[in-house]
């Protein structure tokens, strides 16, 4: 399934039900009073959040939803049946906007929530309503009220535990399939990512926890070079970062430019992104030279703990998983003292 993380739909709540015009007809009565029914209320459009979902994709072919409009009101006082409400899935870390206006409307951020984002249409009152000591016989009935049009801007970002970044053939990609149970695309080209993988991490008797494979930042990311501002906003909702460093391809006399190339990009973009844990990883460690080069960088890192590893091979994953756990763990603390 292609991942889609942007969509706009229109949505449209049912009218309401006319009221009903109706006179008693009895016999031996000659003259009845009226008896007619209200309308039933307009179907509700209810968004609803839903693991079963992980994109927009679906979006991609129907753009339009429509609840059904009440019935009209019945003689004998009898009020139309409400038409049915329309429910609309989406995964949760959906952003809902009014498209037009930008009026922030819902962020779902957790499986099950629900909101109403057009009410139905009220239904008409039938003509038994209207009737008076000066008016016995109202001939009239109120329409029903017209439901609610709206475009809906859906904006979907990635709710995971982890967020692996980096520049691109970082080895990403080779990372989340040896620790989960996700398979990406991996090739040896710039951008093999093409959108964000997740993946459950479930290995040596662990808590479960979800890393999310962002696709390769670049210098220039937040301005939108590359795959730039589309899946940067992925890492806002991540809890830690995992910064992967290719290290065949440190350079010995600046050891530290391809992690501050992508920091860089993150503060940029959102200032908090930069303020986030992050563990870097430096990946490749079945390559020639790269102990070596991994060594020069620990040296200018100062205070940031680095976990050497080779995706490839899985040496160094155990520590590197150990060390996601740890790290995670102290950020959820945080979170409920917060």
């Amino acid at each position: 399934m292609k991942f889609v993380d942007e969509a706009v739909i229109t949505v449209e709540s049912g009218n309401g039900g006319k009221g009903c015009v109706s006179f008693r007809r009895e016999a031996r009565v000659p003259r009845g009073g009226p008896d007619g029914g209200d309308g039933g209320r307009g179907g509700h459009v209810i968004i609803t959040a839903t693991a079963r979902h992980n994109s927009l994709y679906s979006f991609q072919f129907k753009r339009h939803f429509k609840a059904k409009n009440g019935a009209p009101g019945q003689g004998k006082q009898k009020t139309g049946k409400n038409g049915a409400d329309l429910t609309i899935e989406i995964p949760p870390g959906t952003l809902v906007r009014e498209a037009v206006t930008g009026r922030h409307i819902k962020d779902f951020d957790t499986p099950g929530e629900t909101l109403v984002v057009a009410a139905g249409g009220a239904g008409g009152r039938g003509n038994t309503h209207f009737k008076s000591s000066t008016h016995q016989a109202p001939k009239f009935a109120q329409p029903g009220e017209p439901g609610q049009i709206l475009t809906l801007q859906l904006e979907l970002k990635l709710i995971a535990d982890a967020g692996i970044i980096g520049l691109p053939n970082a080895g990403k990609s080779t990372l989340i399939r040896a620790i989960s149970a996700a398979r990406p695309k991996v090739g040896d080209y710039p951008f093999t990512t093409l959108f964000p993988n997740l993946g459950v991490v479930e290995t040596g008797g662990r808590l479960p926890f979800v890393v999310a494979d962002i696709p390769g930042l670049i210098a220039g990311a937040h301005a939108g070079a590359g795959l730039g501002i589309r899946f940067l906003r992925h890492i806002e909702r991540t809890r830690i970062l995992v910064h992967l460093i290719d290290g065949s391809r440190i350079d010995p006399a600046a050891p530290m430019d391809a992690f501050e190339t992508v920091d860089s990009e993150l503060r940029l973009y959102n200032p908090e992104l930069g303020r986030k844990r992050q563990i870097v990883a430096i990946n490749k460690l079945d390559l020639p030279g790269v102990r070596e080069r991994a060594e020069a960088f620990s040296k200018q890192a100062g205070g940031i703990t680095v976990q050497c590893i080779s995706a490839r091979t899985g040496e160094g994953i155990e520590d590197l998983l150990s060390e996601i756990q740890r790290v995670l763990k102290d950020a959820k603390a945080s979170e409920k003292s917060d």
